[in-house]
């Protein structure tokens, strides 16, 4: 039960400050408004940073996304049998993280008057919509970020309390670096959670929830994910 609280509560502060430092760059009447995409990059890794520092001091194993999970059963690190119960708390996680951002952005939601902008606060979506070329970025972002997580993991170097250092800065470099197609999802239940909730909150002028987009930014990362545990496994 630990690891599953840890998850749950992990990926819940991942969203309320992931998704919250999009909230107050791109909604109207913030203190943040046009901060840019070096905001919404930095504000990520620091969410990255908090929310694995939080989960590793629960004790559990701080995976915080699906696409971790699998590759880590992948390589035998954890058991198929303990996958779903991770995934399940990640994205319940994620959706009450994506709760707690609309409460307390819910003015600047209803200053907003375009629908699209409402959408990129709780998920992702393509710069430009080719669902092969988009697969195939979340997929790439993925490989890296999961192959990269592995070979962190696998180091003995310790910084002691600054251990989630190294995620948080590999999140930064994959926003800065590949996250311009798709805006870098990198994780299904950050993704599909949000969005879920997009499609449940009560937002004014809300529209769709983009569901037609929706798989990309789950298939893609679980792929990336296993082609990066595999191929870890040949060099390791």
């Amino acid at each position: 039960m630990t690891n599953l609280a840890s998850e749950f509560i992990g990926s819940a502060i991942l969203i309320i400050l992931g998704d919250g430092v999009v909230a107050n760059v791109i909604l109207h009447k913030t203190k943040g408004n046009n901060g840019g995409l070096i905001a919404i990059t930095f504000g990520w890794a620091m969410a990255v940073f908090v929310a694995v520092y939080v989960a590793v001091a629960m004790g559990g194993g701080a995976h915080l996304n699906p696409a971790v999970t699998i590759a880590l059963a992948t390589i035998g690190k954890i058991e198929w049998a303990l996958v779903p119960s991770y995934l399940l708390a990640q994205l319940l996680g994620c959706m009450a993280g994506a709760l707690v951002v609309w409460i307390a952005y819910r003015q600047h939601f209803n200053a907003t008057e375009d629908p699209a902008t409402k959408l990129g606060v709780f998920c992702t979506s393509p710069s430009i919509s080719k669902p092969i070329d988009n697969i195939l970025s979340e997929i790439i972002g993925t490989f890296v970020f999961v192959l990269a997580i592995l070979f962190i993991t696998k180091s003995q170097a310790s910084l002691g309390s600054l251990d989630a250092l190294p995620v948080a800065l590999l999140v930064l470099s994959i926003g800065l670096s590949l996250g311009g197609p798709t805006g870098y999802a990198i994780n299904p239940s950050r993704d599909l959670g949000p969005r879920i909730m997009h499609a449940l909150i009560p937002m004014k002028n809300k529209g769709g929830s983009d569901w037609g987009y929706s798989w990309i930014p789950v298939v893609g990362p679980i792929v990336g994910a296993v082609l990066a545990a595999l191929l870890y496994q040949c060099i390791v």
